[in-house]
Parts: structure tokens; C-alpha cells; sequence
């Protein structure tokens, strides 16, 4: 972060709220020609900085409304556990996030689906395809209040 400088962060700004915005129309918002501008671009993707552009699509529109968050411990804190729960985890569509956690939980999930009857289908997926989960625990949203992918530069 040390290394942009305003135009940078302008550019992530916009490219965050709209990021199938034209060239010519982010030059144009931080006083670039399309070139310098390009270039800023590269070398934001190149850094890591700027790592992908996607769409974001409405769950509820999608018919997959039901937001759960489960928690995991586990009494298995090996290297070879570890990496095994890691890529079991990363598999399932419906994990929207997963974190390591500091606290009474180990693990953390987001989970996207339809209804309780896809939540308890995916929590079963879950517990038999990992040994060694000592406690999983789920709490279920009622409404989303804030929703954000942009991130405060």
C-alpha cells in the first residue's frame, strides 16, 4: 500500500465499484491518457494488488438466499490434517469464505444455498468427509444489513 500513490487508489476505487469500466473512462477520471493508465493497470495486476475482475451476482435472485456461518474445532491440528481439511473445504461450491480463526473456534465458514434442506444436505457433506471434528456449529442470517466487496483505500 506504501507504493500507491492518489491515482493509484483512485483507479482501485472505480475499478471496485465498476470493474468493466472502459480504459478511456478511468484515464479520464484520474487526468491519464489511456497509456500511462494502462500501464498503472499492469502493474497494479502484475504486483497482486489488483487481483482479478468478476461479476457479482444476487443470491436471492439465484434462489440462494440461506446464509450460514459455521464454526469448527477440532482436536487434529497437523500439517497433513490441515492441508487435507483445507482442500476438502475448498471444494464445496456452497463455501463462500473459509478462515483459520484465533479463539474458541478453530475454523470459520460462509455458506451459500437454497433452504434449511440444502443447508443440512452440505452439513452432512461436511461431517463425513472430514475425521477429526470435535464441534460444528452453525448460526443462520435473518438479513443481510451490509454486503461489501470494496475495500476501504
Amino acid at each position: 500500500m506504501n507504493n500507491l500513490d492518489n491515482v493509484d487508489k483512485t483507479l482501485l476505487r472505480l475499478l471496485q465499484q465498476n470493474g468493466t469500466m472502459a480504459l478511456a473512462d478511468l484515464a479520464e477520471a484520474v487526468n491519464l491518457t489511456t497509456t500511462p493508465c494502462w500501464k498503472r493497470l499492469k502493474r497494479l495486476e502484475e504486483s497482486g494488488i489488483l487481483r482479478k475482475r468478476v461479476a457479482l451476482l444476487d443470491p436471492i435472485k439465484l434462489g440462494l438466499s440461506f446464509t450460514a456461518f459455521v464454526q469448527i474445532k477440532t482436536s487434529n491440528h497437523s500439517k497433513e490434517w490441515y492441508h487435507c481439511f483445507v482442500e476438502t473445504v475448498s471444494e464445496f461450491p456452497e463455501v463462500m469464505e473459509f478462515y483459520r480463526m484465533a479463539g474458541e473456534y478453530d475454523y470459520m465458514m460462509k455458506v451459500q444455498v437454497a433452504d434449511m434442506a440444502a443447508f443440512d444436505k452440505f452439513y452432512k457433506k461436511l461431517v463425513n468427509s472430514i475425521e477429526g471434528l470435535t464441534n460444528v456449529t452453525s448460526t443462520f442470517a435473518m438479513e443481510p444489513l451490509k454486503y461489501t466487496t470494496a475495500l476501504p483505500l
